[in-house]
């Protein structure tokens, strides 16, 4: 194999790969890339067995062929290299190294026979469709804070990506929590996606999806199976299984008869709730909000540390109310907030919260209370 590819291209490509490849594995083959070539384009195809990434990028090509080599070496060897370079790749099929060169830089990277990479086997999908990429960033970039870390929960360590009933028909809705906080976003049902099985995107994917959806105009094609899904671009593919798990009913903790409205500043509260936090104990974050008519008081009492006490002006109509909630949540909450306000809906100050961006229902959150 011998091909010459622009660097930016080159490092694109990379880039994407190794950070699929699981930097600690006890199977060499898998810290490595694999490299093919043929008619005027190259393929970087990377897994760890759960994901598969495949990269296109054009190229000349001298020599067709394929071999496979360390991702995480080549890509900074790639990295360092100049703007603009044009970076030679070539390997003879019998020496065991690849030789990567640009300009004045020459070096050999040790490989490992194309033969012996994984490929994920294919599978049918059930359901076929096409998103623009604003929507799936949306979808995902909304929801996935409330993802769980907990492995003995593993059926929550993913976005659930499911058909819903919706206010105003079926939508497309992805849905995370983790027993403390939930993040509900809906969005309009894509045309082929009414057959879709729901599935729980693991937390990795959905964060090598993000790399997919920066270009706007983008269409992201998605295909859905019972154990895999696929997101794909022209130039790359990404193929994951889903988590094999029941998503619980999150429906029935989404609280249904909140009355009482606080409508805030979204960037004004999220500001005020990090500076009182500042003094708050890293055991337990809490802040505790004070309501009474259109006042809002953000207060931290850590007795190690000190207190904090900020004002902020609000509409709210009901009676006084205390409660209080961990800083981190109340902070990631407010930081999905696109609007101007956000609106939260309490009922006391045991029960779960519910927040949504103005009258808008298509995206809500729900935080647990804590005691302060």
């Amino acid at each position: 194999m011998k091909i010459s590819i622009e660097r930016g291209a080159l490092l694109k490509a990379v880039a994407q790969a190794q950070s699929v490849v699981e930097r600690r594995n006890t199977i060499p083959i898998l810290a490595n890339v694999l490299i093919e070539a043929d008619g005027s384009e190259v393929r970087f195809r990377a897994t760890d067995l759960d994901i598969e990434v495949v990269d296109r990028a054009p190229a000349q090509v001298e020599r067709a062929g394929g071999t496979t080599v360390g991702a995480v070496t080549l890509h900074e060897i790639v990295r360092k290299l100049p703007d603009g370079a044009l970076v030679t790749l070539a390997d003879d099929g019998t020496s065991g190294r690849l030789s990567v060169t640009a300009g004045r830089s020459h070096f050999s990277l040790a490989t490992l026979p194309r033969e012996d990479f994984p490929v994920m086997a294919s599978s049918e999908y059930t359901a076929n469709f096409a998103a623009p990429a604003p929507v799936l960033r949306r979808l995902f970039d909304k929801s996935k804070f409330a993802i769980s870390t907990e492995e003995t929960r593993y059926y929550l360590n993913g976005v659930y990506m499911h058909v819903a009933e919706g206010d105003e028909g079926r939508v497309l809705r992805c849905v995370a929590t983790d027993g403390h906080r939930l993040a509900r976003i809906d969005a309009s049902l894509p045309e082929g996606a009414e057959e879709m099985p729901g599935v729980i995107v693991p937390r990795k994917t959905v964060g090598e999806l993000r790399k997919l959806l920066d270009d706007d105009e983008a269409q992201i094609a998605v295909s859905v199976s019972e154990t895999k899904v696929r997101f794909a671009t022209p130039d790359i593919t990404l193929t994951s299984k889903v988590i094999d798990g029941t998503f619980p009913d999150y429906a029935r903790v989404i609280p249904q008869g909140n009355a009482r409205r606080l409508e805030v500043d979204a960037a004004e509260f999220a500001k005020a709730v990090d500076r009182v936090a500042t003094v708050s104990s890293e055991r337990s974050r809490a802040v505790k909000m004070q309501m009474d008519e259109d006042r809002l008081v953000l207060s931290v009492n850590a007795p190690d540390s000190g207190a904090a006490e900020e004002e902020l002006a609000v509409a709210y109509q009901d009676e006084r109310l205390e409660i209080g909630f961990n800083a981190r949540y109340l902070l990631e909450i407010a930081s999905q907030v696109d609007r101007e306000n956000a609106v939260f809906m309490f009922n006391s100050s045991g029960d779960p919260t519910l927040m949504r961006e103005g009258d808008d229902t298509s995206a809500i959150y729900v935080v647990m209370p804590m005691r302060v």
